[in-house]
């Protein structure tokens, strides 16, 4: 077969680093060609040379060519940075069909058009079109914006569809669709390149996997071979870190809820209700594990604890005391209390600023820390969640996905926060970074004694780390309690289908 597109000895250097160093990359018709690495290695940097983007800056040489017509679509990482927050769905999907039935009557083109629209829509794992073109960007899940960003490129008519983390903060079973999908349009004959940090799914889906590390590819192969005859020792690692999360033991006296939820409603566009939580309580010490599929509610319950979704009713309680449902209306004790990680982490950061200055400027805002001490104590935090000082003095969008949100990591811990909120922080991060961070957030519960931690999962494997976990459904608190009740005799169906998918064999079996 002819290659759609190739790339020989590229070397791509910015800032007299170089990011990629001599891959050569072949992407076939029908094939499903995966990268995968730890964050930093290199993945995305190739992934885009195929739209022929570079960093600002970058020096380039070798080759990349695209033979035949076509475009290259690209799901990237963040989709909310490539959907404009102002258009609704709709608006920003039509803008691609209307194009494509211009060559009709008039008065057949918008109905025309709408049909390629949910079409797509349909094939990116998204049936309830028709609702969600109605929202806006930031009304959608993390999940829900990647699948309409798929949904784009599959109208664009793409040959080659470079998907950068395309299953990252998604539940299992919406996984399975989305490897489902993304193996049908390579039977359609459109080539797929997937950079990925779950290795689960690459296994499923791929047909050929280069191992990445510092920007060099130091094993490529079929993926059965890679994963049954390892060669080198940084692809033994990756697989050897799929161990399961650590469990940490709860204190003996749990003592009054350090926050609590009281009959709890959020709604969008002030009419739709899309979270009911009766009562959920925290304790310091503990980890709750908050779990569901890709929209059943997570990131709106997260938005409520930390007041950026005050559209809801009911009460949020800090130490007994009534919570402010807006973040502007929280006092600087209250905002350092409970801090919110970001799953996209790239919109929670100033572009100008270096990430050094941001993460050190928590301290000064919201402890009264002069500059230099908090500077000292940033660049203390960041290296210990393992970001150089090289890499610190650098602008949010010069690092990867998995830099980034160990960034905003430091960023939350410099508040000293009595409830840490996390919002699928390990998603983008390869099995040995996501150990690394697991670890991280065991001993940050087990040792300071006074933190609470709330874990936004969709994976149960992480939230096993968790003392009691809440299992959300389609806006509906449906299920909670201890952490190895939930895991090992589940009373909702949601919540069996989930473990059963994770726990029987042939997960992500492609067709």
């Amino acid at each position: 077969m002819e290659p759609v597109a190739e790339i020989s000895d590229l070397r791509v250097e910015a800032d007299g680093r170089a990011i990629v160093d001599g891959v050569r990359l072949r992407v076939l018709p029908g094939r499903v060609t995966a990268l995968v690495g730890a964050s930093g290695s290199g993945k995305t940097t190739i992934g885009r040379a195929l739209l022929g983007e570079y960093p600002a800056g970058a020096h380039v040489t070798g080759e990349v060519r695209r033979p035949g017509d076509g475009p290259v679509g690209y799901v990237p990482q963040h989709p909310a940075a490539v959907l404009n927050p102002a258009r609704r769905v709709s608006a920003l999907l039509d803008d691609i069909a209307r194009p494509q039935v211009r060559h009709l009557p008039r008065r057949e083109r918008r109905g025309t058009a709408r049909r390629l629209v949910l079409t797509a829509l349909s094939e990116a794992q998204l049936p309830e079109g028709e609702r969600l073109l109605r929202r806006y960007p930031h009304q959608l899940s993390g999940g829900q914006q990647q699948r309409v960003v798929l949904a784009q490129a599959l109208l664009l008519g793409a040959r080659v569809i470079v998907a950068d983390e395309p299953t990252t903060g998604q539940d299992v079973l919406t996984k399975k669709a989305v490897v489902d999908r993304l193996a049908a349009v390579a039977a359609r004959g459109i080539a797929v390149v997937l950079l990925s940090h779950d290795l689960d799914v690459v296994r499923a889906l791929a047909d050929d996997v280069l191992v990445l590390r510092a920007g060099r590819v130091v094993e490529s192969g079929p993926v059965k071979r890679l994963w049954e005859i390892p060669r080198h020792d940084w692809t033994r690692r990756l697989l050897e870190a799929q161990r399961p999360a650590p469990r940490v033991e709860a204190p003996a006296d749990l003592g009054q809820p350090v926050l609590e939820v009281r009959d709890l409603t959020a709604v969008h566009d002030r009419t739709t209700t899309v979270l009911r939580v009766p009562h959920l309580a925290l304790y310091s010490g503990t980890c709750l594990a908050v779990v569901g599929r890709s929209g059943s509610g997570k990131t709106t319950l997260a938005r409520c604890l930390a007041g950026l979704h005050r559209d809801h009713h009911g009460e949020i309680l800090l130490d007994g005391t009534t919570l402010p449902r807006s973040l502007r209306r929280r006092g600087r004790d209250q905002l350092a209390a409970v801090q919110y990680v970001f799953q996209d982490v790239l919109a929670s950061f100033d572009e100008h600023r270096t990430v050094l200055a941001q993460v050190a400027r928590t301290a000064v805002r919201l402890r009264g820390t002069t500059e230099e001490a908090a500077t000292d104590e940033a660049g203390a935090t960041l290296a210990r969640l393992g970001l150089p000082e090289e890499l610190t003095r650098r602008r949010p969008g010069e690092l990867s996905g998995g830099e980034l949100q160990r960034a905003a990591l430091a960023r939350a811990l410099l508040a000293r926060p009595r409830v840490l909120v996390c919002d699928e922080i390990t998603s983008g991060l390869d099995t040995v970074s996501r150990r690394g961070l697991l670890d991280l957030l065991s001993s940050l519960v087990r040792d300071r004694g006074d933190l609470a931690l709330v874990l936004i999962t969709h994976d149960l494997d992480t939230a096993a780390l968790a003392h009691r976990i809440a299992v959300l459904d389609a806006g509906e608190l449906v299920e909670q309690g201890p952490a190895r009740q939930v895991l090992t005799a589940p009373r909702h169906p949601l919540t069996t289908a989930l473990r059963e998918t994770i726990t029987g064999p042939g997960t992500y079996t492609r067709a």
